[in-house]
């Protein structure tokens, strides 16, 4: 009898150690390293036996198709995916347990034109059908596999030939050529491979499902990230309706785009125009609250500052940011002080993105000391009023990027006045040609003037 080789797989990186270490050498994390049972597999689970050996090909020689991309009845997962999804890509959707990984899939395949392949490890077929009845949607094209071994899963994929394969979830699934536990390091590792060779073989996109650990990383090794084409997160409050679906890494497209989605008992709703949901419809006003412009991708948002400037009456001043960098809030109280002659040093400073959005767009600046400058006077700003202007360290508005698209945003949601940088109209050549009043700054001086006077 062979005596089984054993190798122990870190479960963080990846790294193997032919023994047991308390610490990993590579990512330097305690405690991690497991053993697993290796052997040599015979066959792969996946193989084309008509595919033609590959040769090498100058680069020149190399045909320039446009990438082929299936338009997605899904317009927000479209647009965070690039334009549509990419024959032969490989999809990875990360997420929270609960958030909403598993539906917003499901309605995908149930939305989709053609033939749909849904695998689930997780869920039998009659959970994956009540939940396709809650959503309420029909879709006769669309298989239901409760399976967790890949090479049963190809055998069906081969008959059905599916215009897209979704699997829930990777931890799941194994390979009988690896006798480890489903969701070691080196299942996961071997399912992903032979799922990226299916699609690339076959130009069949697939999208799977990943688990996240406990500090918000995707389960598994860090190779799994590298072999995938995209990478989306799907983040949101469980305790609030809205969700927001970003994507970490995405080889044919950008990574800059963002889809918000609302939770409803019959499925998740797109959100077309989220500047609605993100401003507060009140008829009051209130000091310390703002209103700024930014870009998400393409998209421009109107979003709402909060601000709370109040004594410190426990010694220490404090500073606290949510959804917005607590170092960049630092610094504009710095300018505050040291340009404009502000006292804040001795008070305490609280700052909120309404939403539970976070926002690292630098045209937030000009908002955000427009609602500390509200607070700490207790004079409200008027509610028609939009900014977009990056604050520089000498005091000065700065320009930002796609100011048109901003002004046409702010216009098209009724906004009267819209305050930007006065150095904008020399870059862009913008003409005021809008129905909202421009009113360029250049600097934190002269916007303090026109709106506390």
């Amino acid at each position: 009898m062979s005596k089984v080789k054993t190798v122990f797989y870190c479960q963080s990186c990846g790294a193997q150690s032919p023994k047991w270490v308390g610490k990993c050498n590579q990512c330097g994390q305690w405690n991690t390293l497991v053993e697993e049972i290796i052997s040599t597999p015979k066959t792969n689970a996946w193989t084309d036996k008509n595919k033609p050996t590959n040769k090498p090909v100058l680069l020149q020689d190399v045909a320039d198709n446009n990438t082929q991309r299936t338009t997605l009845p899904d317009a927000e997962l479209s647009r965070v995916l690039g334009g549509g999804l990419v024959a032969g890509s490989i999809t990875l959707l990360s997420g929270e347990p609960g958030i909403g990984k598993s539906t917003i899939l499901l309605q995908l395949a149930l939305q989709l034109k053609g033939t749909v392949l849904y695998v689930s490890g997780e869920e039998s077929e009659q959970q994956i059908k009540l939940r396709a009845h809650r959503i309420g949607i029909e879709n006769k094209a669309c298989y239901i596999l409760s399976e967790t071994d890949v090479d049963l899963i190809f055998q069906q994929a081969q008959t059905l030939k599916p215009h897209l394969v979704i699997l829930d979830s990777i931890q799941t699934l194994f390979t009988g050529k690896i006798e480890s536990a489903p969701g070691s390091v080196s299942q996961i590792r071997s399912c992903a491979a032979e799922l990226m060779r299916y699609a690339k073989e076959t130009d069949t996109p697939v999208m799977i499902i990943g688990h996240i650990t406990k500090d918000g990383s995707i389960a598994g090794p860090k190779v799994l990230e590298h072999m995938v084409d995209t990478v989306l997160h799907f983040e949101g409050d469980r305790n609030h309706v809205y969700r927001i679906l970003r994507a970490q890494k995405n080889r044919f497209g950008s990574t800059a785009e963002l889809g918000i989605y609302e939770m409803l008992s019959n499925g998740l709703r797109q959100v077309s125009n989220p500047s609605e949901i993100l401003l507060t419809q009140r008829n009051e006003q209130y000091s310390g609250i703002s209103i700024a412009c930014t870009m998400e991708g393409m998209r421009p948002i109107l979003i709402e500052i909060q601000a709370l400037v109040s004594s410190a009456v426990y010694g220490m001043p404090q500073r606290s940011a949510t959804g917005f960098d607590l170092r960049r809030l630092g610094m504009l109280l710095a300018v505050l002080e040291k340009r404009c002659g502000f006292k804040l040093g001795a008070k305490d400073v609280f700052l909120n993105i309404a939403g539970g959005i976070k926002v690292e767009d630098p045209a937030m600046d000009l908002a955000v000391i427009c609602a500390v400058l509200s607070s700490n006077d207790d004079m409200p700003l008027p509610t028609k009023v939009c900014f977009a202007g990056e604050v520089g360290l000498s005091g000065e508005i700065r320009p930002v990027s796609r100011i048109e698209q901003r002004i046409k945003e702010a216009e098209k949601l009724g906004f009267s006045r819209f305050f930007f940088s006065k150095y904008q109209m020399k870059i862009s050549g913008l003409q005021k040609n809008t129905q909202i009043e421009l009113v360029p700054v250049a600097k934190v001086d002269e916007v303090f003037a026109q709106m506390f006077g």
